[in-house]
């Protein structure tokens, strides 16, 4: 006989989605248990400065706005808990999961709210510079506003990088697109307009070899392929766009993603293909990934599981 702790509503994974999540399934007396994963807030407690998440007139830091929303969830009753779900069976009834391979825990509905991981370089000082907000950042929607005037580069060939570039273009006085291959993988259209764009500078069969700066980016070295000439760019601003994977693994072959890994919704839900099983946030959204975005989806996701357990009679 299982001993397994029983819960009516659990949340995995925490950032805007989830902790909105926990506000709304608190508040409705659905006594929801949230585990954080292993990094509680996702992925804006690595960002300094958030400008754009209403509320804030004066901008608030990250890891501060995270705070805040965990502690809005705990006033409201949400059980906060550090673990990381390491299997699940989400086909079963109830849903069962085990946290950190130990902790089996059954619940009635399942929130999952997992996030994406923007991918990056693997470059040394690009990863010391994006951990102490030095000026590297995957988000240009979320960032670019910083470096307003001043020059930039970005890496990437894809439509969120073409995007991103014409979004920079806006702000920056130059942008430099760094693109490894003498092509692009971005739609005709997003290649048009980067093309257009008087002041993005396409560099083809190009490949960044280091960030330049102690606290602050003050350049970027990059290599032609083809050539082998290193040019250093004097940026002040580092935006990487070569994609994001979205943190649902353990998921796989039980609930339904695309050929990327981002959960399948319902449209205009959060209803997932399993009854009882909601996803929110970034790992269900690959297009607009944004704070704001995914804190509506939490909410959505939590009005969405206390339907479906008025209907299934169980409160």
């Amino acid at each position: 006989m299982s001993n397994a702790e029983h819960i009516t509503c659990l949340i995995i994974g925490s950032g805007p989605a989830g902790y909105t999540a926990a506000i709304y399934a608190a508040r409705a007396d659905m006594k929801p248990v949230m585990y954080t994963g292993l990094m509680p807030g996702g992925q804006l407690t690595e960002t300094t400065e958030v400008d754009n998440f209403p509320g804030y007139p004066k901008g608030i830091k990250g890891p501060v706005l995270m705070d805040d929303l965990r502690s809005q969830a705990e006033r409201f009753g949400t059980q906060v808990r550090f673990g990381m779900v390491t299997k699940a069976d989400l086909k079963s009834n109830p849903k069962r999961v085990w946290v950190d391979d130990t902790i089996e825990i059954t619940a009635d509905t399942v929130i999952i709210s997992t996030g994406a991981s923007a991918k990056w370089l693997g470059l040394v000082n690009e990863n010391r510079l994006r951990m102490n907000a030095g000026g590297v950042s995957a988000c240009a929607v979320c960032d670019g506003f910083f470096f307003k005037g001043q020059d930039v580069a970005i890496v990437g060939a894809g439509d969120t990088a073409a995007e991103e570039a014409t979004y920079l273009a806006k702000l920056c006085k130059k942008v430099y697109m760094i693109v490894r291959r003498g092509e692009m993988k971005a739609s005709k259209a997003m290649q048009h307009r980067v093309k257009n764009t008087a002041n993005i500078e396409i560099l083809w069969h190009t490949e960044t070899e280091d960030v330049l700066g102690k606290e602050l980016v003050e350049g970027v070295v990059v290599k032609n392929k083809q050539t082998g000439e290193l040019r250093t760019l004097d940026v002040k601003g580092f935006f990487v766009a070569i994609g994001h994977k979205p943190n649902t693994d353990i998921f796989k072959s039980q609930i339904e993603m695309d050929d990327m890994g981002y959960i399948k919704v319902l449209h205009g839900t959060s209803k997932t293909t399993l009854e009882g099983v909601f996803a929110v946030g970034d790992c269900a959204d690959k297009v607009y990934r944004q704070a704001v975005t995914a804190a509506g989806t939490g909410c959505m996701g939590a009005l969405d599981a206390e339907k479906y357990l008025a209907l299934a009679g169980i409160h």
